[in-house]
């Protein structure tokens, strides 16, 4: 016959209480994982590896950006294929740096919104700021990002 001790007892249930914390402590929630991929994006920007970018993207997530113009703003659109491709052809000594100030995340389910304002560095040099609209779902393979539109400015930045 097995004698528990008491103090044994609160021991081991206070040690399974403490990790089963720990794992909640480390889940991720969808906030953090939408957040991460955004990171990637630009961590693979950064690293000028096209491969890695567009690994965080639907194959056919479109892209724009609104440019103001002096007679009122105008869309640009691009492809993430070659958004992908200027990245990897970026040459050796230019080094673009995009900066995230701000992640504003709301996620419902599958689907996900990020405002993230941001200033853009070219060789440790100020470009433009402006903000990232993106929109995200949940697949299989994790989040994707099926949608972006950005701003893109010189005035009005926290320069």
């Amino acid at each position: 016959m097995v004698k528990y001790n008491m103090k044994n007892v609160l021991v081991v249930i206070l040690a399974f209480l403490m990790i089963g914390l720990q794992k909640q402590a480390m889940a991720q929630t969808p906030e953090m994982e939408v957040q991460k991929v955004i990171e990637q994006l630009f961590d693979a920007m950064r690293a000028k590896d096209g491969a890695a970018a567009g690994a965080v993207f639907l194959e056919t997530a479109p892209m724009q950006t609104v440019v103001a113009g002096e007679n009122g703003s105008t869309l640009g659109s691009n492809s993430v294929a070659d958004f992908v491709n200027r990245i990897a052809t970026t040459p050796e000594d230019v080094n673009l740096d995009e900066r995230i100030l701000d992640y504003q995340i709301k996620v419902d389910g599958d689907l996900a919104a990020a405002w993230t304002p941001y200033e853009f560095y070219v060789n440790d040099q100020f470009s433009h700021c402006g903000v990232n609209s993106f929109q995200l779902v949940r697949t299989a393979e994790g989040w994707k990002i099926s949608y972006i539109i950005d701003t893109r400015r010189k005035e009005g930045c926290n320069q």
